[in-house]
């Protein structure tokens, strides 16, 4: 596959019945706990995998620790939580490689496996399909809230809870559903970003419902705080040529901008296989319609 889409990943075809889906993601601590952490890397950097219709099989750990400023405990807690949500996945940790740096980043080279007619790509939304969300946003706004000790412990938890849940129970639905025709997972480009990749790679406009987006708790409360990240900002660069926003407050559309770690799957359906995704998706955080899409070009985000 080429780069034309900017895809979540690389898919690269062994023989008729397989492909390898491969990726890379790391970053530096959203999290303060370094089991927490860990887990919330790894299902970010797994996600990528699933968002391609593949199966995780391999992870290699990506590892920068300031050796001479943190205890090398804290990184035995980080790559236990990789371990742990990898193993979740079903796939294995086979090693990796670890270098010396003033900051700490962690995260998974992972390789999937996929059959080569079934590789999901951002590139086949077509007009007249339904647009399904399947975690709610917010993961930003609550990390910077969290890093400036002003998010409460339903906050922490509800934030923790999310960047750690794998999207395998969402992949998984959407195989058993059929009738999916794009995907991507929600991460640093935030939804409308993710968004805008999916209309321009796949010819659409892709119209979505604000109101319709599911948020975590706190994260409108703490976006009217101010706990914005920069991200938001570089991101609102990022589309303005592509989204239209008509009748969203300005706390709603930063929340649509905010930067995410480790979101959810956003699926572009068949009309008459939704109702079976929904249903299917009961393992995963959230079913959320958002939207449809449209013949012409660009995002449009109304109330």
């Amino acid at each position: 596959m080429g780069h034309a889409g900017a895809d979540d990943g690389a898919v690269y075809r062994l023989s008729d019945d397989v492909a390898v889906v491969q990726t890379i993601d790391f970053f530096t601590p959203i999290l303060d706990d370094p089991f927490d952490f860990g887990r919330a890397a790894a299902a970010n950097a797994l996600s990528d995998v699933y968002a391609m219709g593949g199966v995780p099989r391999l992870a290699l750990n990506v590892v920068c620790f300031p050796d001479e400023d943190l205890d090398a405990d804290v990184l035995g807690e980080v790559l236990r939580g990789g371990q742990v949500v990898v193993r979740e996945a079903g796939a294995v940790v086979g090693g990796g490689h670890s270098v010396s740096d003033k900051e700490f980043k962690y995260g998974l080279s992972v390789m999937g496996t996929v059959h080569p007619d079934r590789v999901w790509t951002n590139a086949g939304a077509r007009p007249g399909d339904v647009l399904v969300l399947t975690k709610p946003v917010g993961t930003g706004v609550l990390a910077t809230a969290a890093k400036r000790g002003a998010l409460d412990a339903a906050g922490t938890t509800a934030l923790v809870e999310c960047v750690v849940t794998l999207n395998r129970a969402a992949a998984e639905a959407g195989r058993e559903a059929g009738g999916v025709h794009a995907a991507t997972d929600i991460t640093g480009y935030g939804l409308v970003g993710h968004a805008a990749e999916m209309a321009r790679a796949s010819g659409a406009r892709l119209r979505l419902d604000a109101g319709a987006v599911p948020l975590l708790p706190g994260a409108r409360r703490a976006a009217e705080r101010g706990h914005l990240t920069r991200g938001e900002t570089t991101n609102a660069a990022y589309v303005a040529g592509d989204a239209t926003f008509e009748g969203v407050d300005g706390v709603l559309r930063s929340l649509l901008l905010d930067p995410q770690t480790s979101g959810g799957l956003l699926l572009a359906v068949d009309p008459d296989r939704v109702e079976a995704l929904l249903g299917a998706l009961r393992g995963a955080p959230c079913a959320a319609v958002i939207g449809r899409v449209e013949a012409g070009a660009g995002v449009t985000v109304g109330p």
